[in-house]
């Protein structure tokens, strides 16, 4: 074949063609590299060689109701290493060692690793002040300080399982903790620097701080004095019954802020590994469950009273049981109250009474007041490992199942849905949404970031109806079984609870759990108080919630009345002694002012059976609890806090 000049010129033009367009192209890529797309490569190629040293954010604090804290993180510095960038590492180790303390070797062993980064511990954590300047000024390559920190607790166990606790990289694992982890961590900060292949940083370029943020603080309703009253009464209760558990939860009835709330068993939180799970991951409050027992009747009275079923001043027998569907619902006296007024059934607990009323009622209302009342579903406390209880399925409660649950037996119920509903008679007839935090707080700025409200669930019952029903519950702790919650001036409205435990599919004759409900005062309440005691063992004395569990909340009532300023009422209800049932009771004299020994023999003087609790130091008596004139039963303790002057006059 001939090869013409044509054809060799041809072949030389689309090779040359050829040439241009792929140099073409590779300009073309240049100037995006190099120019259009220059950022773009720039970050990338600074992603690459940029390495991050964590910064940790100071977790946020969780105050009480008055802002003091809780819980707040003890911040400190501590030694990050980088290794790759330590070249005299034998020399590093040796400095750092003279400063730091621990051994010289094992510093050095964490140099040699391998790793992009290593905390220099145990001695290089959260180090003191002195100690911080002293390795600043070393200037050491491949040597950072970061800011650490420990959850510290000025208070030790108070509300303890409400708080929860934090795992060893800060997060949250239960209570206040986990629920607002992701507020209270806040966001974590870097310190960037540009490094080689080798992790070695490259010489004369800059490194970037990005400062961490600070996590939120937290705002509880608690408040910090009334905590202390609820977990002073169960320390008593623990050392007098050694129950297998207890619980005390106080709330503000009409925003539904839960003011204190206290379990037993409980833990310090500094050292929540030293305890079972079940103790720091579980706030029997608001997960326990078991059958009420008569705190419940107050549901049964409120829906009797509501739908015009009974009136208080009717008069009704009790021969000692009501025969149910074959069969005896007894009461707890044996023989009956024989005729009463139902004031009178209210006052005295009388089961068959509240069987009575559950009848007029029928299941069909009776089951809709309770489900109104909160039972049956989670209140939304914004805490973690709430139960909602158990209800009988409505389409199986039969004549004997409607008797039971109107006196409190066959459902299951928590103690935060019993103070819901009690709080719903106290406020006027609303139930509340239960409220434990206020607020959330920029630390930096002191602003509120976010508040809570108090939230309006539904209305229940007229506020006449309630108004009626606080005056029953008046009438039980002034004259009927709740006798032991009595504290004169206070108007104390309450029901007392006694619940036998079901074991092995009967009821226990010996494992019962204990409770008290209160309000006060009765006629404008602003507390609503409750206790829970679950197998009290008293020696020598019955396992009635009137006699266990109702001083208790007339103890706790009266002390945080007397500390939220409410003035005492000389109205009310008067009480009705009840031969060998209520405690004989004494008048407080007035001691405060005096010097410690004129104070005690002037209480001996008077005749008085009253043991003594000293809180302070100093020749005289500043203060006194209960204030001189309140009744109190004999053998109470009077709190006298010693000062070293008398308090001034006037």
């Amino acid at each position: 074949m001939r090869i013409t000049q044509t054809k060799v010129r041809r072949r030389i033009f689309f090779v040359l063609l050829a040439f241009v367009c792929g140099a073409s192209l590779l300009i073309g890529r240049l100037v995006h590299v190099q120019v259009l797309a220059v950022q773009f490569y720039n970050e990338k190629a600074v992603h690459l060689i940029r390495r991050n040293i964590p910064l940790p954010a100071v977790r946020g604090e969780i105050l009480d109701s008055n802002g003091n804290p809780l819980v707040y993180t003890a911040s400190a510095a501590s030694i990050i290493a980088v290794p790759r960038q330590i070249k005299d590492k034998q020399r590093t180790a040796f400095l750092l060692w003279k400063i730091i303390g621990g051994t010289e070797q094992g510093i050095y062993q964490l140099l040699k690793k391998q790793s992009m980064m290593e905390y220099i511990r145990p001695h290089g954590r959260r180090l003191d002040e002195a100690k911080v300047k002293a390795i600043r000024a070393l200037k050491l390559p491949g040597i950072y300080l970061t800011e650490e920190g420990k959850r510290a607790y000025p208070y030790g166990n108070l509300a303890a399982q409400v708080l929860g606790v934090t795992g060893g990289e800060g997060q949250g694992l239960s209570g206040i903790e986990l629920e607002f982890n992701k507020q209270l961590a806040g966001q974590k900060g870097a310190l960037q620097f540009v490094s080689n292949a080798r992790g070695e940083e490259i010489p004369k370029t800059d490194d970037d701080y990005i400062p961490p943020v600070p996590g939120l603080d937290v705002q509880l309703t608690i408040n910090r004095q009334i905590q202390q009253f609820a977990q002073r009464e169960i320390q008593s209760v623990v050392a007098k019954y050694s129950p297998d558990n207890a619980t005390i939860i106080v709330a503000n009835p009409k925003t539904g802020a839960i003011l204190a709330m206290a379990n037993y068993p409980t833990f310090n939180p500094a050292n929540w590994r030293s305890v079972p799970q079940q103790v720091y991951n579980r706030n029997l409050a608001i997960w326990q469950t078991f059958e009420p027992g008569s705190t419940f009747k107050i549901v049964t009275l409120a829906a009797a009273l509501q739908e015009q079923k009974v009136n208080l001043k009717e008069r009704f027998y009790d021969p000692g049981y009501y025969e149910v569907a074959g069969h005896k619902i007894k009461c707890w006296k044996t023989g009956g109250h024989g005729s009463q007024s139902y004031l009178n059934v209210v006052e005295n607990s009388c089961n068959p009474g509240f069987v009575q009323l559950g009848e007029r009622l029928g299941k069909t209302q009776l089951f809709s007041f309770i489900r109104a009342f909160g039972f049956g579903k989670r209140t939304g406390i914004t805490l973690p490992g709430e139960s909602k209880g158990i209800l009988f399925n409505q389409n199986r409660v039969g004549p004997l199942e409607l008797a039971t649950t109107a006196f409190g037996q066959g459902v299951s119920v928590t103690p935060i849905q019993q103070v819901m509903s009690m709080s719903a008679i106290a406020n006027g007839g609303v139930l509340m949404k239960p409220e434990i935090v206020h607020a959330f707080i920029n630390p930096t700025t002191g602003q509120l970031v976010k508040t809570f409200s108090p939230s309006e669930v539904h209305r229940v019952i007229s506020p006449q109806i309630a108004s009626e029903v606080r005056g029953a519950l008046e009438s039980v702790v002034a004259q009927g079984t709740g006798g032991g919650a009595f504290r004169d001036g206070y108007r104390i409205a309450g029901k007392t609870g006694t619940a036998q435990v079901a074991e092995n599919g009967r009821y226990s004759g010996s494992h019962y759990i204990v409770s008290f409900i209160g309000m006060a005062p009765a006629n404008n309440p602003q507390l609503v108080a409750y206790v829970a005691i679950d197998y009290p063992r008293p020696k020598g004395s019955p396992v009635f919630g009137g006699v266990i569990a109702a001083p208790i909340i007339g103890n706790l009532l009266a002390d945080s009345l007397q500390y939220l300023n409410v003035p005492p009422s000389v109205q009310g209800i008067p009480k009705k002694y009840r031969y060998g049932i209520d405690p004989v009771v004494t008048t407080v004299p007035n001691i405060a002012g005096r010097s410690y020994k004129d104070a005690t023999r002037t209480m001996i003087e008077s005749g008085t059976i009253l043991r003594v609790s000293v809180v302070g130091e100093g020749p005289y008596v500043i203060a006194q609890s209960p204030q001189a004139g309140a009744k109190v039963p004999q053998g109470s303790t009077i709190r006298l806090q010693l000062g070293p002057t008398p308090p001034a006059s006037g």
